[in-house]
């Protein structure tokens, strides 16, 4: 006799449904399908991988007809056939009536496509700047609400949580902000590249957000601002950090090395590192 395991994760066809800009540079697009009756999560910073068309292309190319051998498969197509692929987390998720997924949202930092951008435009920024209803994607998502691409886990107990996120982890952070029950203490610190992104969040925790506006001139690193900072008495606190991996990786020494906060209760997220693709990223050593 064998039991069956339900598998994680797997490939939803998405279109999108809408657009809504939040900022200078962020948009969040609208994702709807028959397939996302099968998307389950219920983490505040769940990880997706999407898969992006090149100008030119109706869908993305991915070999998903390969089954496992997918990814060897699109690693092998040419670069200008290759599907693009960016990792983000869910903002947000909607469902019917019988609990079944039926739209999901994700924020977009338009990297470059503002005029005089100091750098180009990526090819997922050029994407979800042009984005409209009906465009074609492909996600790699869960299938099971409790995953391992769920990071945000306060521990029983947790009488403080305190967050970074730069404007890449935001939407993360504010699904967590949304999740806290009333009486949470929170310290929050958000980077946007521009004060025209500060958003107002809602939640129901005793939380202190700060926004730092990081694209107007220069200003305390974040790890100056937070070092600066009185958090409040806790005897358990829980950290989430997540954004650019060098400064990640700082705040998490200061965090625990300064602060004195227990190693094992701080999530330390890099979602993206200066100086390198997620092409390149992904190429380097673990």
């Amino acid at each position: 006799m064998t039991t069956a395991v339900a598998v994680p994760f797997r490939f939803f066809a998405l279109h999108v449904v809408r657009t809504a800009p939040l900022g200078p540079s962020l948009v969040r697009v609208t994702f709807g399908g028959d397939d996302l009756a099968a998307f389950v999560s219920d983490g505040c910073d769940q990880s997706l991988s999407l898969f992006l068309p090149h100008p030119g292309q109706d869908a993305p190319a991915v070999p998903i007809e390969l089954g496992d051998g997918w990814w060897q498969g699109w690693r092998e197509l040419p670069d200008d056939v290759r599907a693009v692929m960016r990792s983000y987390t869910l903002r947000a998720l909607r469902r019917d009536d019988r609990g079944r997924t039926t739209e999901i949202d994700i924020d977009f930092v338009l990297h470059g496509v503002e005029p005089g951008a100091a750098a180009p435009a990526g090819p997922a920024s050029l994407w979800a700047s042009r984005a409209g209803a009906g465009d074609r994607v492909l996600l790699l998502g869960p299938a099971i609400a409790d995953n391992r691409a769920i990071r945000f886990r306060p521990p029983a107990g947790t009488d403080l949580v305190v967050i970074w996120a730069d404007e890449t982890a935001v939407p993360a952070a504010s699904a967590i902000l949304e999740s806290l029950p009333a009486g949470t203490r929170a310290q929050v610190w958000l980077e946007a590249g521009h004060a025209g992104d500060i958003q107002d969040l809602v939640t129901a925790a005793d939380a202190e957000i700060t926004w730092l506006v990081r694209g107007e001139g220069t200003g305390p690193t974040a790890l100056e601002e937070i070092r600066a900072a009185q958090l409040p008495p806790a005897e358990r606190p829980y950290a989430w950090i997540a954004g650019e991996s060098s400064a990640v990786k700082e705040l998490r020494r200061h965090l625990v090395g300064e602060r004195g906060i227990d190693r094992r209760a701080v999530t330390f997220v890099g979602y993206w590192r200066r100086g390198l693709s997620e092409e390149q990223l992904r190429e380097q050593p673990e």
